[in-house]
């Protein structure tokens, strides 16, 4: 099975995208699985992993209710607020339903990444990690360092990275992204790394595939091919490049010596393992 294992819906009328505005016109309209299924049908995917993009519970009811009429949709990540003390009762009617296959905790909107050290909060995440939930993590470069302390602080936590952790690409920056990536890679045996989103973190307009290469090479050096997935952040990822674009910059960053058994896992087995599906 191929996998898309990042992506977005949603319909603007709903009211809590606060983040899509009319001065992102690329993206101010509704996207929803017609949308979308040229592009899997023309790269051999059969599906997608669906990820929340408003932080309501209503939200990931939205894309439940998708995943009910359409078949492509293979998984949904929902929305969580572990601050929220309703958040067991929000997932266990989640969980209910057969295509809800996770969370995700949005550090990256935090405005001090180390509320996710809070005792609730790790204990809460205890929890999730004792039932095996698969948690995403949304999470920027200069955040790793709370991650780093969580992970240590819940170690069986069965987490994934989203967008490699958004490094400064533009910037070309490397350090110490690297370092810390290499760190939970190396600590966390559990741990998984989506390479997805890259491409909005380079200059929208002027990049270049050959400046995902070290960061893509880097994921792959320290996760290896068993932990890592490709995803497409579309439609946020139309900010930057279109579809054909994201799979052409990841195909051409993988190293000369992955073959065919290496691509099955990034593009669709490492998915299936991971999000249970």
């Amino acid at each position: 099975m191929r996998i898309d294992a990042h992506q977005h819906y949603w319909r603007i009328d709903r009211g809590d995208y606060g983040w899509i505005t009319p001065e992102l016109p690329v993206l101010y309209r509704d996207f929803l699985p017609p949308d979308l299924q040229p592009h899997l049908e023309a790269h051999g995917l059969d599906g997608s992993i669906v990820v929340q993009a408003a932080p309501t519970p209503e939200e990931t009811d939205f894309l439940l209710s998708l995943a009910d009429r359409y078949d492509s949709i293979k998984g949904v990540v929902g929305f969580l607020d572990l601050a929220d003390e309703r958040h067991a009762a929000h997932f266990e009617r989640f969980a209910r339903h057969p295509k809800f296959v996770g969370f995700r905790i949005m550090i990256q909107d935090m405005p001090d990444a180390g509320a996710i050290l809070a005792d609730s909060y790790i204990e809460a995440l205890r929890g999730y990690a004792a039932r095996g939930a698969a948690v995403d993590l949304l999470v920027k470069s200069d955040q790793l360092g709370p991650l780093i302390e969580l992970l240590k602080q819940v170690p069986g936590l069965r987490g994934v990275i989203d967008h490699i952790a958004k490094p400064r690409i533009a910037e070309s920056a490397m350090e110490p992204w690297a370092s810390r990536i290499e760190e939970l890679a190396a600590a966390h045996p559990g741990l998984y790394c989506k390479l997805s989103g890259m491409v909005t973190e380079a200059d929208h307009a002027n990049w270049k595939a050959e400046q995902f290469v070290p960061y893509v090479r880097h994921v792959l050096a320290c996760f290896g091919p068993d932990r890592v997935l490709f995803g497409s952040d579309w439609p946020v990822s139309l900010l930057a490049a279109g579809y054909d674009e994201l799979v052409d910059i990841v195909e051409r960053a993988l190293p000369d010596t992955w073959g065919d058994a290496e691509r099955v896992k990034l593009f669709g087995d490492n998915a299936k393992a991971f999000y249970r599906l």
